[in-house]
């Protein structure tokens, strides 16, 4: 469900004359612990940055090549450096938009990203980059929804809008708007972000990262006298707010859900048409119109022979002048000034052999202390969106509802989204998406054994619905901790663990590292503070982009200063460590 906490966008302005409402900028993902304008950076005619002319071509490896591997490595080469990519897997990451083996060309799978904030800003200047389009996804009781069932316990509400739920739901919502009102200061830290108040949003969040930091999202609940009734609680898990239920969430930091929050992340959110992993291959084939020393048409697949990228890295270590060394599933060594790692922490443990000198020592612990969320999707291709008919009754009778309808449910399915290009063409169902200890309850199923548990529980909520005879296709499916090369879906930070983010985020800031620990750079989704949302996987590769060039004597336009440059001015909160 969506929340319905009155935003900057409804009040008014005390500063303002009666009945007239100020300017405001739409809501973004900025901050709130490193409030830095990266839409503007990116829009502003100066650029982000140079190089010195000397260091023009030289190379620079970029590991990983999802989303924040490819931004960084376009980026850099348009200062005239030379990206080396390396990819284990397949361009896109988590960005990972899948065919049906034989079936309808025009049909896709997300196995990973499939919904966008129009908060990500930054991302939305990739996609308009890209020339690709958007559409609104259906998530529960979403304006372009037709229709939301929750099932909780046996008993199936349905519903076109949040109005059409038993007063209960109501209470529940009511619960969450005054939890995040009278202990988040929520209402006054969105007005902040979107004006981009930025003393305003440090001095909130600084008193709120001290007193929650070693708040789990359940225990912030429990601590609301709004949330008292266990009941309301248990349904706020199992339903949620914007995407569907949150009790995964329940052992994460209350600081993560703050961000979301705050920020829109959850709300409004749009699918790419097409699919979500043209952007990444879009940008690994796109030539700039306006870039440094390269020729025109240069694009990254141009600069990598037979337009692919390096295998998978085997091996990272430092050698004389403090370069980084790499070596990959080829065998074959190359050494580079610079190194930026994109990819999921963790693999720093296990699959590449490490030197201990590649990060300080702290810095090695926040990686390893590093939490991630399970999750696990299904997809089935259907002839054509059935789910629009209109439903009957045992006696044949019309019921003005549709026969099947977006579902939350507590059975294993958990959520269902029904997703069409129109009446008459076919469509594709998620049967279901889950999260932690419900993504690992379809881990030892294959495909074939997990769709058949999921139309068993569907079958219970829509008894007179025959789901499998529209089923044209193989399943596809996914559970990211199962994925070699990825260990989980995303970063989630437990209570405790903010200074661990805060070293991560903060390693582009290499002036206060010593030397010998100079010249490789954290980007992607583990780094950022918006765990999950594609906008953080943006903001860490720029902030790598920032580090590279500031490492190999660059710096930006005064006119567009970085993300580096303001970093004395916006800095995390730095907390105490004793």
């Amino acid at each position: 469900m969506t929340s319905t906490v009155p935003t900057a966008a409804h009040e008014q302005d005390e500063r303002q004359p009666a009945g007239e409402q100020p300017a405001q900028r739409p809501l973004t993902m900025f901050g709130p612990d490193f409030p830095f304008a990266y839409d503007d950076y990116l829009a502003h005619p100066a650029g982000l940055g140079a190089v010195p002319p000397a260091a023009h071509g030289s190379e620079v490896a970029v590991i990983g090549g999802g989303l924040s591997g490819l931004v960084a490595a376009y980026e850099l080469m348009k200062m005239g450096l030379k990206p080396v990519v390396y990819e284990a897997d397949q361009l896109g990451g988590r960005l990972r938009t899948a065919a049906f083996e034989g079936g309808d060309p025009s049909l896709h799978a997300e196995m990973g990203a499939m919904r966008f904030p129009p908060s990500s800003t930054a991302l939305q200047h990739y996609i308009d980059l890209a020339g690709l389009k958007t559409t609104p996804f259906p998530n529960p009781l979403a304006p372009d929804t037709p229709s939301t069932v929750v099932d909780l316990k046996g008993e199936s509400h349905y519903a076109r809008t949040l109005e059409d739920l038993p007063p209960v739901y109501h209470q529940v919502m009511e619960a969450w708007n005054a939890c995040l009102e009278e202990g988040a200061d929520f209402s006054a830290m969105q007005r902040a972000i979107r004006e981009r108040d930025v003393p305003r949003i440090r001095e909130i969040w600084s008193r709120l990262v001290e007193k929650l930091d070693n708040q789990t999202f359940y225990g912030y609940l429990c601590d609301s006298p709004a949330f008292s009734s266990f009941r309301h609680r248990e349904i706020f898990g199992q339903v949620g707010f914007g995407t569907g239920g949150w009790d995964t969430d329940f052992p994460n930091s209350i600081l993560e859900i703050l961000r979301v929050v705050y920020t829109g992340a959850d709300d409004d959110h749009r699918g790419i048409v097409g699919g979500c992993q043209q952007l990444p291959l879009r940008l690994w084939e796109r030539e700039p119109g306006k870039l440094v020393h390269w020729p025109q048409g240069t694009s990254l697949a141009s600069l990598h022979p037979d337009g692919a990228p390096r295998p998978a890295v085997t091996r990272l270590h430092r050698t004389a002048g403090n370069r980084v060394t790499v070596t990959d599933a080829g065998g074959n060594i190359r050494t580079y000034p610079a190194a930026v790692f994109t990819g999921q922490s963790w693999l720093l443990l296990s699959r590449i052999d490490c030197d201990d000198a590649l990060l300080p020592i702290d810095h090695w612990t926040a990686v390893e202390r590093t939490h991630y969320m399970e999750s696990s999707k299904l997809f089935v291709p259907v002839d054509r969106p059935f789910w629009l008919d209109e439903a009957v009754d045992d006696k044949g009778r019309r019921t003005g509802r549709d026969t099947m309808s977006m579902t939350l449910t507590d059975r294993m399915t958990r959520g269902t989204y029904l997703l069409d290009d129109g009446p008459d063409r076919p469509a594709v169902i998620c049967l279901s998406y889950t999260w932690c200890d419900d993504s690992l309850k379809w881990l030892p199923l294959d495909a074939n054994e997990r769709m058949e548990v999921m139309l068993k529980s569907l079958g219970e909520i829509y008894p007179g619905v025959d789901i499998r005879k529209h089923i044209t296709g193989d399943p596809l499916t996914v559970s990211w901790e199962d994925e070699p090369y990825f260990l989980g879906a995303f970063k989630a930070n437990l209570p405790g663990h903010y200074r661990y983010q805060r070293r991560l985020f903060t390693h582009f800031m290499q002036d206060r590292l010593p030397a010998d620990r100079r010249g490789l750079f954290l980007a992607g989704d583990d780094i950022s503070w918006t765990a999950g949302w594609a906008e953080g996987a943006v903001q860490t590769a720029l902030n790598a982009v920032w580090g590279v060039m500031h490492h190999l004597g660059g710096a930006c336009d005064p006119a567009n200063p970085g993300p580096g440059d303001a970093f004395d001015r916006i800095e995390p909160v730095l907390l105490p460590e004793d």
